[in-house]
Parts: C-alpha cells; sequence; structure tokens
C-alpha cells in the first residue's frame, strides 16, 4: 500500500465554503478512480509550528504503487489537480508530496 500525502499552502482568500468545495473534489476521486482505499483532509493540527506554511492537505491510500501511478494520470485526477494547483498560494510551490510505502 502506498500513503501518498499532499500538503497544502491555500490561498488567504480561500473561504471555508472555498475549502470543503475542494476537499470534496477530491473525496470523490475515490467513486471514479479504482485502487484508492481512503481519503482523509483537514488541517494541520500539530503544535510544533513546524508546517512552513502547510496548513492544509490530506492523505490517500492506495492499494498499489500500481493504483498510484494510475491516479497520477487519470483525467478526474488531472482536472482536480490544477483546481488545486490554482488554488494554492504559488501554484506548484504550495503543495508539498510525500508518499510511503505501507
Amino acid at each position: 500500500m502506498i500513503l501518498h500525502c499532499v500538503f497544502l499552502r491555500l490561498k488567504t482568500a480561500m473561504t471555508a465554503e472555498d475549502k470543503q468545495s475542494l476537499f470534496a473534489a477530491i473525496v470523490a476521486l475515490k467513486q471514479v478512480i479504482p485502487g484508492i482505499l481512503d481519503i482523509k483532509y483537514g488541517p494541520n493540527v500539530s503544535p510544533e509550528g513546524l508546517h512552513g506554511g502547510f496548513v492544509d492537505g490530506f492523505a490517500v491510500t492506495f492499494e498499489s504503487a500500481e493504483a498510484r501511478d494510475a491516479y497520477l494520470i487519470h483525467p478526474e485526477h488531472v482536472t482536480v489537480g490544477e483546481r488545486i494547483v490554482s488554488s494554492t498560494d504559488g501554484g506548484l510551490a504550495g503543495i508539498l508530496v510525500f508518499d510511503l510505502n505501507l
């Protein structure tokens, strides 16, 4: 299994409703892309203060590296990915991705 962690530095102009809509679109990917086992999202709740401005994020659990790889090029993911990039401060610089083997 792969844990695909995505940390976001969202634009400050985003409202709570904008964030909820964005995360709903991410969660909806589970219904259309095979191999997604779970999706969790939310704000960073660490008390350490080491977030570097990445205060929101989500994690996708995939059944395999192959499922993750298929997700990366899936048209629905590409569309949602473009929305994520346009919602972050600095575009791609506002996104940090970290994958772990489970």
